[in-house]
């Protein structure tokens, strides 16, 4: 649970970091993610999820 908290907390201080640095194109993604359909974002956050889990999976060698 720690790891994952910890996970949290870095994807937090990547979109911060983004948010700040580069405001302009936070909004156009926002915008461009708003206007996708909702089965293509589907499939986005799916295959997100199943890449993530392997680079933890590969990563910690479990």
């Amino acid at each position: 649970m720690r790891d994952f908290i910890a996970a949290l907390g870095l994807v937090f201080a990547i979109e911060g970091i983004l948010f700040a640095a580069i405001p302009h194109l936070a909004k156009d993604a926002l915008r461009s993610a708003a206007e996708t359909p909702a089965e293509r974002m589907r499939l986005i956050g799916i295959a997100s999820a199943v890449l993530g889990v392997i680079l933890v999976w590969l990563v910690r060698g479990v």
